[in-house]
């Protein structure tokens, strides 16, 4: 068992013995050789560094993908790692876009004047192709979906009044929560339909990767954005979209404008089909998770 004294004449952290006068810091390791608990202001300046900073290049990063769009992406391709890497960037920026829709869809529901109505006159009817689900005049129906699927999903729409309110909050988190996982799948699969659409440039998979993950980053600070904007600005971001798409594909691959449509089209449509089919996934697991 370790003394005080022992404690004072030995690193705590890798066990160094110290000489006379003890160092302020161990010549082993460079820990402090008298720690003590951090203070409140200590936190709070290792938490502002961390933002500020974001070792040195995250404000510098958020300006240039913004302000150019594909260039974050060229300046990585060229070796250049003066910005935050592609990967940390998307996490970061997704994670607090998908914070931010939590917090909205949970102010919405606070602010309701009520719960809603549930009586045997309410029609609810989901249809996805084939499977369709729902309440007609307070029964259950359940078409072409598993036995197990449909149990659970009468469990979660033959509710009690009191507890509708409740069941929409949960449901709104849960789809937020499971579209956030359901996105970090389909950024590589976003990366192949580039690879497929640009495919005479002979780029690695990796290096449409990186650009993939710049540009949902930046897809994801727009609905950040939609969440901030106040009324009909809202849509700014929204419409932005697609265009700034556009113009990082330009800046990143070149071309000539018309091609760069076609292509740009091209992966925007199967891009799509693939989003409207997680889509239906992250429903149905909302439904019945």
């Amino acid at each position: 068992m370790t003394t005080t004294l022992d404690a004072n004449r030995v690193c705590l952290n890798c066990g160094c013995a110290f000489g006379m006068p003890r160092p302020n810091y161990c010549p082993d390791c460079g820990q402090e050789s008298n720690p003590r608990p951090p203070t409140l202001g200590e936190f709070a300046q290792q938490f502002g560094g961390s933002i500020m900073a974001a070792e040195g290049a995250l404000w510098r990063t958020l300006v240039l993908l913004f302000t150019r769009p594909g260039e974050l992406t060229r300046e990585y391709l060229a070796g250049r790692r003066r910005y935050v890497l592609p990967l940390r960037l998307y996490l970061t920026v997704s994670l607090v876009a998908l914070l931010a829709m939590n917090l909205s869809g949970a102010m919405k529901v606070e602010h309701a004047p009520g719960p809603p109505v549930v009586s045997d006159d309410v029609n609810l009817d989901l249809d996805f192709g084939r499977w369709r689900l729902g309440m007609r005049r307070g029964v259950f129906f359940c078409d072409n979906l598993a036995d197990w699927i449909c149990a659970r999903l009468q469990r979660r729409l033959d509710l009690d009044p009191k507890n509708v309110r409740r069941e929409f909050e949960d449901a709104s988190q849960r789809f937020v929560s499971h579209w956030g996982s359901a996105m970090f799948a389909l950024v590589p699969l976003f990366a192949l339909w580039v690879k497929l659409a640009w495919l005479n440039r002979r780029m690695r998979y990796t290096e449409h990767l990186v650009f993939a993950l710049h540009l949902h980053a930046f897809w994801f600070a727009a609905l950040l954005l939609v969440q901030i904007v106040p009324g009909a600005l809202a849509a700014v971001p929204i419409l932005w979209m697609p265009v700034y798409a556009l113009l990082a594909t330009r800046r990143v691959y070149g071309g000539r404008w018309w091609v760069l449509i076609g292509r740009n089209l091209a992966v925007a449509l199967v891009y799509g089909v693939s989003m409207l089919l997680a889509l239906g996934v992250v429903t149905l697991w909302t439904l019945v998770g």
